[in-house]
């Protein structure tokens, strides 16, 4: 059937009964397909992010929530931000598992779209016949001054560079990224962050208004991806020096040395760089990331 793998929604009601987990990595078959885990449900003890066996792979929410925490609402400081990027080793590096556990991203089929977080303060669900009451109220996000769409080319090119901030930072992360569909051609829900009610114009691709500049750029990051296999490293980073060559990572303090204890912590820090030493027929990375104005810069 061509299918590479499974999703499994609210995943955690299946870790009532553990033998689940394990027969399903029993058959030759699924041994080789992938098995993706939503790590939550409705029970009281319902989340367990990092809780799932080694062949499993998680939606990682602590990824989305911080990373947009960093960019667009500074409820979150560097060292968080450095976590995920390092593939949030702290959830998932147990019983062997992989870097690949953790499944990245930004936006998903519930919440705003990438678009809307950065032109939407609140939701806007009202579409949706429940008084607005519908939806989560917290969603990291930021209107760049001016709630919905804008005419202000200030505000607008706030918004585009963001939207590249947040694309550049989820594709150049340990982990798996996971790029919701529409968010690579600039779609737009209105602010509703709740549409499974919609089936309409509200919730369709617009493919005639498509974002070709966000197309292009988001091809340009898959590339840098591709081209850099340190990106996707299938070994957790130490940062202690290797046998034969320099330490796996450095992380640098926009003063030209490596980051101590205290910088972590600091919630006025808003510029650090990671450096990533080169795999086999790679060349360097050098990645930084700069709060002041709400950029992103990456390059060999």
């Amino acid at each position: 059937m061509h299918v590479d793998g499974f999703r499994f929604d609210l995943a955690a009601a299946l870790t009532r009964d553990s033998a689940f987990l394990h027969a399903k990595r029993q058959p030759p078959l699924l041994q080789r397909v992938k098995l993706i885990a939503e790590p939550w449900d409705i029970d009281p003890d319902g989340y367990h992010l990092g809780h799932f066996l080694p062949g499993w792979s998680e939606r990682n929410d602590r990824f989305r929530d911080d990373v947009l925490a960093f960019w667009l609402t500074h409820e979150t400081n560097v060292g968080q931000l450095a976590q995920r990027l390092a593939g949030s080793s702290e959830i998932f590096r147990f019983a062997g598992r992989a870097p690949q556990a953790g499944i990245n991203f930004i936006t998903e089929h519930d919440g705003f779209t990438l678009r809307d977080l950065v032109i939407y303060q609140q939701k806007h669900n009202e579409a949706n016949g429940e008084g607005n009451r519908d939806g989560h109220g917290h969603n990291f996000s930021w209107n760049c001054g001016e709630e919905g769409d804008s005419a202000d080319p200030q505000i607008l090119e706030r918004c585009r560079r963001l939207q590249r901030a947040l694309l550049s930072t989820l594709l150049i992360a340990q982990g798996v990224p996971m790029l919701q569909s529409g968010n690579e051609i600039g779609r737009t829900q209105d602010g509703n962050n709740n549409a499974y009610c919609q089936d309409n114009a509200l919730s369709w691709l617009d493919w005639p208004h498509a974002d070709g500049e966000l197309t292009a750029f988001i091809a340009g990051l898959v590339d840098f991806r591709r081209y850099f296999p340190q990106l996707r490293r299938r070994g957790w980073l130490t940062g202690e020096p290797s046998t034969d060559g320099p330490a796996d990572v450095v992380w640098w303090h926009p003063a030209g040395r490596p980051m101590c204890p205290a910088d972590w912590q600091s919630r006025k820090l808003g510029t650090f760089a990671l450096q990533l030493a080169p795999l086999p027929l790679s060349g360097a990375g050098f990645i930084e990331c700069r709060k002041g104005s709400r950029s992103a810069r990456f390059g060999p």
